[in-house]
This record gives structure tokens, C-alpha cells and sequence, in this order.
């Protein structure tokens, strides 16, 4: 029986709170299941050095996990004074997943970090963080779009992330950490809403698979990544 009594091509519940924090121009807490992230964009009139005298704004990302995110403690990053390979290899994956869809010419000389802190984790972190900052990202843009400062939302297409894996010798959809632990084979995936693939990372962990199995992964992913941009187009609502 999975979590939430979901079927093999379930998602968790999942639930957007926009606003949750005031200062940020755009900010979305993301809740799939138990995972929690916390996702805050963040616009600044500076670009790194090597767009200086270019045309192009810029899209980061930033990622962690709180100490008591998950069972035991984690360190905090800075107690090694160097970012972590997991939260470095994270970061890079979502600002590289927003920038995709983001026209950064229309944002000449700004830059927005979407940071995304993990309050809680139940497996599934890199995709929630990816969901919920394309989210907070669209508003900080459709903010600056209502000040004056854009003509139009650089934001050209919606991007969400989910997990898949092979389980017990079952495809599933959107592993929680109980299932994710002992994933035969384990996919994350992102893809635009009309299922455009922006990044696959797949790994047969325990045995390899099959072209048949991937494509029932792929299939899966595509029809979550799709559910997920409909529940969370009705936090996008425009003036």
C-alpha cells in the first residue's frame, strides 16, 4: 500500500501557499506529501561578471536543507565552510530548469535568485524545489511586470519536476522516501507543461532496465509534470 493509498501512477497531495513570506518579490511554500520546501525569488539590480556590458539578465538558483529537515541531523553547509556536492549539483539543476524558459534579455542588468530551503524532507527535494520555484520566479517576474519595470513576464513556459522508479519490480510515480530507498532504478524529470523534456536523470541503482520500462517511467513523469502545472496555474492569477 503506498502513502496517501495512491495507485501506481498517483501523486502525493500536493499544495502551493503563495505569499509566505513578505520581503521576496515572489514566494511559494511547497507541500507534496510530507516534503516542504520553501521557495523565495529574490531580484537584484546586478549581474555576475560575465555578463557585464551584455544585454542579459540573469536566473539562479540556491538550495539547501535545514538541519532538522529530515530524521537525523544534517549539517548545516557552512559548518564545513563549503557548499555540499549534493546542494551544489541541486542548485545548478534548478536554476539551470528555470533559465530554459526565461527570457534573460528581458531582464538586462537584473538578476533573480530563487532560493529553495528544504523544511522538511520526504524524499522528492530537487522536484519540489524545481515546482515551487518556477512558481515564485513567475510572480517575482509578473511583479516587476506590474510595477513597470517589465513589458511582458520573461517566464515563457511552465516548468514542473516529479520522481519515478522502479519499485519491487513496479513502476510508481512520485517516490516518497520509504520508496526511493530501495528504488531498483530511480528517475527525476523535468518538462515543460506541454511535455517538453528539459533534463533526465536516471539511474538503474540496484539492476538495469529496459528501453519498455523507461518509456513507462517517461509516460508517468510526462502525466504527473502535466497534473502538477494544472493544480498550480490557479495560484497565477493576473491583473
Amino acid at each position: 500500500m503506498r502513502s496517501y493509498d495512491r495507485s501506481f501512477d498517483g501523486l502525493r497531495p500536493v499544495k502551493f501557499t503563495v505569499g509566505y513570506c513578505d520581503y521576496p518579490a515572489g514566494s511559494v511554500l511547497i507541500e507534496t506529501g510530507k516534503t516542504r520546501v520553501l521557495c523565495n525569488a529574490t531580484v537584484e539590480e546586478r549581474v555576475p561578471p560575465h555578463l557585464l556590458g551584455t544585454e542579459s539578465g540573469w536566473v539562479t538558483a540556491e538550495y539547501s536543507m535545514l538541519p532538522a529537515a529530515t530524521q537525523t541531523r544534517n549539517r548545516r553547509d557552512i559548518s564545513s565552510m563549503k557548499l555540499s556536492p549534493r546542494s551544489a549539483e541541486i542548485q545548478r539543476l534548478v536554476g539551470r530548469s528555470l533559465r530554459s524558459v526565461t527570457d534573460l534579455n528581458a531582464l538586462t542588468g537584473m538578476t533573480i535568485t530563487v532560493d529553495c530551503d528544504v523544511l522538511q524532507a520526504d524524499g522528492g527535494t530537487r522536484t519540489a524545489s524545481i515546482t515551487g520555484g518556477w512558481l515564485a520566479l513567475w510572480l517575482a517576474c509578473e511583479k516587476l511586470r506590474k510595477e513597470g519595470v517589465l513589458k511582458t513576464n520573461p517566464v515563457k513556459e511552465e516548468v514542473a519536476a516529479v520522481s519515478a522508479g522502479i519499485v519491487d519490480g513496479e513502476v510508481l510515480l512520485d517516490l516518497d522516501y520509504s520508496e526511493d530507498s530501495h528504488a531498483e532504478a530511480d528517475f527525476n524529470m523535468i518538462m515543460t507543461a506541454s511535455g517538453r523534456i528539459i533534463e533526465l536523470q536516471g539511474t538503474g541503482e540496484e539492476r538495469p532496465f529496459s528501453r519498455a520500462e523507461l518509456n513507462r517511467l517517461l509516460d508517468l513523469g510526462t502525466a504527473g509534470i502535466a497534473q502538477l502545472c494544472r493544480e498550480r496555474r490557479t495560484y497565477m492569477k493576473r491583473d
